[in-house]
């Protein structure tokens, strides 16, 4: 971080700028003037805050999407189809058992085994070929949305939490005052801001484990210079395999989270295909600071423009990816 604030100090300075304001009106006291204006304080904070957890699931998914895209260099289409199995083997695995959080492990698996059969069978047949395998995993994204769409059909479908995730969270932050005068502390749903808290921990230790780890040095040399990797005795497609398993069952857990506190329906599977890609495009590709920054801005615009401009909500978001891409071609942390 602080190699890029001297390599980018205007960048640098926009962001703390924006992240100093939004703290302040998270923070402060609302005037009658600022209500009239920007609306009842409670409903900036939902807004913000239903941002911000979004913005975890957002990188939840583009975790696993930018370890795939960003470092390995496959492109992957069918990202996507594998957040919204995921989802759906998650919810059979809670209705069966009665058990939420037996899903978590078993979804990983089922669906890291399925990237283990794209990246033997698929990507390993094509590497270097971008327009192949951008053609051949959309066929297959076709092809898993017409499987899931004949097994669950076209209705939606939400995964039940325990009681322990039900309810809301007292949080320390004031929202307004009473009619008697008292200070009125913000409630948000208990599901959401421990969905935020998991992913801040699995950011934190992907972050580790690539930058501070033996493994996370040979997935970057094997990433910069492949062959002379190979050349060394190490074989670095074991290295690759393993690390799109892991991604492509990040994305199985991200199902199991949006099923939790959104829905599972036909369509999800392209439209976090899409969110994934504008995170990773305005992030920085193969950068995980970059994903977590990508996706808590494209949560904050899309639910803040839902609150204060609905009608063009999804405009904000193709917004910034454009201003990214005119200004910084390589994403906010991207090399």
């Amino acid at each position: 971080m602080q190699r890029y604030i001297q390599r980018n100090p205007v960048w640098s300075a926009v962001l703390a700028l924006l992240l100093a304001v939004l703290l302040w009106l998270v923070l402060a006291p609302w005037s009658q003037g600022m209500e009239d204006v920007l609306g009842r304080k409670r409903v900036f904070l939902n807004a913000v805050f239903s941002g911000i957890t979004l913005g975890a699931l957002y990188f939840l998914v583009a975790s696993g999407f930018t370890l795939i895209f960003g470092l390995m260099r496959n492109v992957n289409l069918a990202h996507g189809s594998l957040y919204l199995l995921g989802g759906y083997i998650g919810f059979e695995v809670s209705e069966a058992t009665g058990s939420w959080l037996l899903a978590f492990p078993v979804v990983f698996v089922l669906i890291a085994v399925l990237g283990l059969l794209l990246q033997h069978q698929v990507f390993r047949r094509m590497e270097g070929q971008e327009l192949r395998q951008t053609m051949v995993t959309i066929g297959l994204s076709v092809v898993l949305a017409d499987v899931m769409l004949w097994i669950w059909g076209g209705q939606s479908y939400t995964i039940f939490l325990p009681d322990w995730l039900s309810g809301p969270m007292t949080l320390p932050i004031i929202s307004g005052t009473g009619r008697g005068g008292e200070v009125v502390y913000l409630k948000f749903p208990m599901v959401r801001m421990a969905i935020l808290f998991a992913a801040i921990v699995i950011g934190v230790a992907m972050w580790l484990v690539l930058n501070r780890t033996r493994l996370g040095m040979l997935i970057r040399a094997g990433v910069d210079d492949r062959d002379m990797l190979t050349a060394t005795g190490i074989r670095i497609q074991y290295v690759f395999l393993a690390v799109f398993c892991f991604g492509a069952g990040m994305a199985g857990i991200a199902g199991i989270v949006g099923g939790s506190f959104q829905s599972l329906s036909p369509g999800e599977d392209t439209r976090f295909l899409l969110a994934s890609l504008v995170v990773v495009i305005v992030g920085g590709m193969g950068s995980i600071p970059g994903a977590a920054i990508g996706a808590l801005i494209i949560g904050l615009a899309e639910q803040i423009g839902l609150v204060y401009a609905p009608t063009y909500s999804v405009v904000f978001t193709f917004l910034i990816m454009a201003v990214v891409l005119a200004f910084r071609p390589q994403g906010l942390l991207g090399r």
